[in-house]
């Protein structure tokens, strides 16, 4: 090679090295969802919905942003004199977690009339671990049907917490269950200062529309096969923890197979990146994706028909548990496409009820993590 060509070769090289660089070094986008809401008896309708259709939300937005790490948690609130005034679950992947807190949820408590709204916020936007940086998308849907208590001298009052929300690029939306007319005008206002929506919907959540589809029941067979490839590691707590997810999609697939489907094909969506078969725990997914390394994980932290194996043996385990993984996947993700052109035609078959809670989530986030 004469000094000219090599010289042309070199600055090729350097131009071509910071792109590769700068592409390879892009974090994913963020889109982190916080549903704070409030859990007293009149809610108990909206509540029950929810766990209903909270895997068919997430899935609107992995539909939208199929390479987002997607981050959901939770704020339940009540009132001083209740069991409890707020309960938190952070902000995470593991949707599998904060729906099984979700579930545990129940509508209690109440009578008068506001509740402690101003705390809820405040915890939403000062507690939760909210990413930095310009690639997260945060937003916070308050759903309630009474107003805040402004009496309470040791709250953070709204105005305040709206002002810090702006500041971290927080969109806050405000849903109303019922049609109080003084919770109306606090929530207007709270949707105003975060920049957010005002959502009004009945003081049940509206109508739950739940289609069956003929591809519901194939789907959960194969993701309970899928989830038979799951290898729990780590503390015994968090073994126990990963097999319950393991076996979560049964117990809802028994009550709820509609909810089940929803589950299974979120997961399946997400597994064309992660090869996740359960959100978190899973041995498998870990070395597959390359969080892990199989000789980075120590002993006790394995569970124990892997630990018997000599080292060769466990690599070998987990390569076959993953591909026999792959192929699943690829056979749900062809019957999942399916149930998602069903459940589109269906849709548009559908009355054109958009009050439902769920209708009017997937719609502002539409909307909002264009911006």
């Amino acid at each position: 090679m004469n000094r000219i060509t090599l010289r042309n070769a070199l600055l090729a090289a350097a131009l071509t090295l910071p792109f590769a660089f700068s592409s390879a070094a892009q974090a994913r986008p963020v889109v982190e969802v916080a549903f704070v809401l409030d859990t007293t008896g009149s809610m108990s309708g909206l509540i029950e919905g929810a766990k209903r259709k909270i895997w068919s939300i997430a899935t609107a937005i992995v539909d939208d942003w199929p390479d987002a790490d997607i981050r959901i948690g939770l704020v339940a609130y009540r009132d001083i004199g209740d069991d409890y005034v707020t309960r938190k679950v952070d902000l995470t992947t593991d949707i599998q977690d904060v729906y099984a807190k979700l579930l545990e949820l129940q509508a209690r408590g109440g009578g008068d009339w506001p509740e402690s709204v101003n705390e809820a916020l405040d915890i939403a936007v000062n507690k939760l671990n909210w990413t930095e940086g310009r690639d997260a998308h945060r937003i916070v849907f308050l759903v309630g049907d009474a107003p805040p208590h402004m009496d309470y001298a040791q709250d953070t009052k709204y105005p305040a917490t709206l002002a810090v929300a702006r500041q971290k690029d927080i969109i806050v939306n405000a849903v109303q269950a019922g049609n109080a007319r003084d919770t109306e005008r606090v929530w207007h206002d709270i949707a105003q200062q975060g920049d957010g929506r005002y959502i009004p919907i009945p003081q049940d959540g509206g109508p739950v529309v739940v289609i069956e589809t003929p591809y519901d029941q194939d789907i959960i067979i194969l993701q309970e096969q899928i989830n038979k490839t799951v290898i729990p590691y780590g503390p015994p707590p968090m073994q126990r923890r990963t097999e319950e997810k393991a076996r979560q999609l049964s117990s809802v697939a028994a009550a709820a197979p509609a909810s089940a489907s929803d589950m299974a094909s979120y997961i399946n969506k997400r597994a064309v990146r992660s090869a996740e078969a359960v959100t978190g725990g899973d041995l498998v997914s870990e070395i597959s994706s390359g969080r892990k390394k199989l000789d980075e994980v120590k002993d006790e932290e394995l569970p124990a028909s892997l630990r018997a194996l000599p080292a060769p043996q466990r690599a070998a385990k987990l390569e076959a548990e993953l591909q026999t993984r792959k192929a699943l996947n690829e056979k749900l993700a062809t019957l999942v496409k399916q149930r998602d052109a069903y459940l589109a035609n269906h849709r548009d078959k559908a009355p054109k009820d958009k009050s439902s809670f769920d209708r009017q989530v997937e719609a502002a986030l539409k909307v909002q993590l264009k911006r």
